[in-house]
């Protein structure tokens, strides 16, 4: 076994900085959103997810690996998002095991009220924080980072 490859001083700053960064940003932008236009997190993760595809649906499983969540926690949350007319579910025509998350009218007006707030949120937080090379540089680190855990970076 060989011995581990401790962070030096330099590396144990980024990560932690990243870590703490990450956790901060991250519950600051969701109080806003929730704040806002009542969203969660995940609300907005899944209705932006069915808005932005051209026919406003997504399989079930696939938006749970697009959340790295499980399919049942996904279905809990779809079934909560139902009740407040959000999204419905509907059978899969080529799976009969299968589901497909369905954006409804009042899912469409709830992405894009909450849009405009989120996005304001993100830049106060982060974007507008940065410079243009520094903005550059955080896009080339994520796609790094992405592609080598498996993702294409979208």
């Amino acid at each position: 076994m060989t011995d581990p490859r401790w962070l030096d001083e330099r590396e144990f700053r980024a990560w932690l900085g990243y870590r703490r960064m990450r956790l901060l940003l991250d519950a600051r932008i969701a109080r806003d959103l929730s704040r806002d236009s009542g969203l969660s997190d995940p609300d907005y993760d899944v209705l932006s997810a069915l808005s932005s595809s051209a026919d406003r649906r997504w399989r079930l499983q696939a938006l749970a690996d697009r959340m790295l969540w499980s399919k049942s926690r996904l279905s809990r949350h779809i079934s909560r998002m139902e009740e407040r007319g959000l999204v419905t579910r509907e059978e899969c025509a080529t799976d009969a095991r299968g589901s497909v998350i369905v954006l409804t009218d009042d899912g469409m007006r709830a992405i894009e009220e909450a849009a405009p707030g989120h996005v304001e949120s993100v830049r106060r937080h982060l974007i507008d924080l940065l410079s243009g090379e520094q903005i550059e540089v955080l896009g080339d680190i994520a796609e790094i980072v992405l592609r080598h855990l498996g993702e294409d970076g979208d």
